[in-house]
């Protein structure tokens, strides 16, 4: 789907900006819980999975880690931050931290917020706990009142477009030069989700994650980015022939 984007001034009656999501809040799905993210519990046990697989942090402004003790120095800077609400990941089907995720860019008054830092072990992607985590992460946003969904990589980042659009966020364009991280230019992809779309959102990922969806070697029948193609009103241009 291309899409042309009607632009839209309705009224907004009665707004009432949503809350700000806090270190108290636990979430839990079929495959996956996430727990605010807290060095003296996680740290040790996120650090493992990462292990020997640097790639990982390629497109992230910090690590890779050399050691657990650094590692725990950099999620105890995280946990006393205000800005950002990070949560590590427990895939079930393993019982083990296999990643992370948070919320930033927490806008109430505008009733926008971003799903960011993602960074999954190789443990961990491409597992219905992966795809289940950031379902509870846009679930959470919507109910809780929020009206935009952002999801931001830089634009090199072929893996992160993919899975934002196969989670049904429409594309919005690439803000160029928008930093420059480890030295080198970021071009920004920046995608969206907003509330209208949420029920469509969530009637398909409660499809996908059913698990009449997967036969008895876990592989699906029906394709997540199938379904939330009937709701994006835009596709990345560089994913038509990916």
């Amino acid at each position: 789907m291309t899409g042309i984007y009607q632009i839209n001034d309705a009224p907004v009656p009665n707004w009432t900006p949503p809350p700000v999501p806090d270190a108290t809040t636990v979430l839990t799905g079929q495959y996956a819980t996430l727990e605010p993210l807290v060095a003296d519990t996680h740290a040790a046990l996120l650090y493992q999975p990462f292990v020997g697989h640097d790639h990982v942090w390629n497109f992230l402004p910090y690590g890779p880690f050399s050691s657990s003790a650094q590692y725990y120095r950099w999620v105890r800077e995280i946990e006393m931050g205000k800005d950002t609400q990070f949560y590590a990941i427990k895939n079930h089907d393993s019982g083990a931290f296999e990643g992370v995720a948070s919320f930033l860019r927490i806008a109430p008054e505008a009733g926008s917020i971003e799903v960011g830092h993602i960074n999954f072990s190789p443990a961990l992607q491409r597992t219905r706990a992966a795809t289940e985590a950031l379902y509870l992460m846009m679930g959470w946003a919507f109910e809780a009142g929020y009206r935009r969904f952002e999801w931001k990589c830089d634009a090199m980042n072929a893996g992160s477009r993919r899975a934002a659009q196969r989670l049904g966020f429409s594309y919005e364009g690439v803000f160029r030069q928008a930093a420059v991280v480890k030295g080198r230019n970021r071009d920004t992809a920046w995608f969206a989700a907003i509330d209208a779309e949420w029920p469509a959102l969530k009637e398909a990922f409660g499809v996908w994650l059913n698990p009449a969806n997967f036969d008895v070697q876990g592989r699906q029948n029906e394709s997540l980015a199938d379904m939330t193609q009937l709701v994006r009103v835009a596709d990345d241009p560089t994913l038509a022939t990916s």
